[in-house]
């Protein structure tokens, strides 16, 4: 094992130990920006608290030009995990640990090539991108930073990912008139069978648009994530809710795709749509045009000698620096199949290139 892996493997079992679960987000009390604060002593540091367990941690050394991105959170473990999701795991092939592929990984494949370098460089950590609020990075945002381009650490492979999909969620929250069910108007006056009906129709459309593509991508990814309503089987139900989200095609308007859903429900099903989370597709326009915006993210790849990828399905916080005029992609170690599983890994073999690149961009 190379010393650089074994430095790598190191900072990711102190990262590993860290709960960063999200929820509860409880990020003050998981040490986890100790630590970074500590390893990062030599750099200009700019710790920002934005509540709700939201934090951010800016460690710069020198005047660099680009920004580097990861976020310290994780989903929670599930009751599945076989080993301390807490305790790393390290086999001749893999590191075991919650984290440890998205992307903690990455976090500590950095930490190890800037003990070994001198170099510029500017690395942004943030606590709440599982959480879907972004609020760390949007609030960054707010303020422009002098940076010619961002790379979002997350699992792909030790590839450059220039397009991805976007996301939004929405809440329908649908209403009927409450009555005794023996009456043969609770067919049509229950909102849960408004719901119901609905939710029919936006499966179907989703499977309908299966063969839309865009370039190794197809079809709108399309989930009913939480369905809530009625009070008892004998009542007919006076409310109900759908949460539901979508993930468009990098070439799609996400707006276009909901007046879609929207238009399934008929005009006498007495919904309301409520807009949760929206993040845009990378690349975003950002000011330019989407094709001048994919042109500039492949210049830097190329410029950087990272390889490229093709697109993917999984939404990443890279489409907001891009949607502000920066120039990112999105590149890391891992699979991005083994995140958010019991028993998470990422192979040591990814972790080795991850480190690698990061010390000769660095050096």
């Amino acid at each position: 094992m190379s010393d650089l892996l074994s430095t790598t493997l190191d900072h990711l079992r102190e990262l590993v130990a860290c709960d960063t679960q999200n929820p509860p987000r409880q990020i003050a009390d998981s040490g986890i920006i100790r630590y970074l604060r500590a390893r990062l002593a030599t750099f200009d540091l700019e710790f920002e608290d934005h509540g709700e367990g939201c934090q951010s941690l800016l460690a710069v050394r020198g005047e660099p030009r680009v920004l580097f991105n990861f976020h310290i959170d994780t989903v929670p473990a599930s009751e599945k995990w076989e080993t301390d999701p807490f305790d790393l795991v390290v086999d001749d092939e893999r590191a075991v640990g919650l984290g440890a592929c998205d992307i903690k990984g990455a976090a500590a494949c950095m930490l190890a090539a800037v003990e070994e370098t001198d170099g510029d460089v500017a690395l942004l950590f943030t606590s709440d991108e599982e959480a879907g609020s972004s609020r760390c990075v949007r609030q960054f945002l707010k303020r422009r930073r002098d940076y010619d381009a961002v790379i979002v650490a997350e699992p792909t492979q030790a590839e450059a990912v220039l397009e991805h999909r976007g996301i939004a969620t929405y809440t329908g929250t649908f209403h009927g008139i409450a009555g005794h069910a023996s009456d043969r108007r609770a067919l049509e006056d229950s909102a849960v069978h408004r719901a119901v009906r609905w939710a029919e129709a936006a499966l179907e459309y989703a499977e309908r648009n299966e063969r839309t593509s865009y370039k190794s991508l197809s079809g709108i990814r399309f989930n009913l994530g939480v369905f809530e309503g009625g009070i008892k089987p004998n009542i007919i139900a006076p409310s109900a809710t759908v949460r539901f989200g979508f993930r468009p095609l990098p070439d799609q308007d996400a707006e276009a795709v909901m007046a879609d859903f929207e238009a399934l429900a008929p005009t006498d099903a007495h919904v309301e749509w409520a807009p949760g989370f929206y993040g845009p597709t990378l690349p975003a326009e950002g000011g330019k045009g989407k094709g001048e915006v994919a042109a500039d993210a492949r210049r830097l790849a190329d410029d950087l000698g990272l390889p490229v990828g093709d697109p993917v399905d999984f939404w990443t916080e890279a489409s907001l620096f891009s949607e502000a005029g920066f120039t990112s992609l999105v590149y890391g170690p891992g699979d991005i199949a083994q995140a958010h599983t019991a028993g998470e890994w990422v192979a040591l073999e990814q972790l080795k290139r991850v480190a690698e690149t990061y010390r000769r961009l660095l050096s």
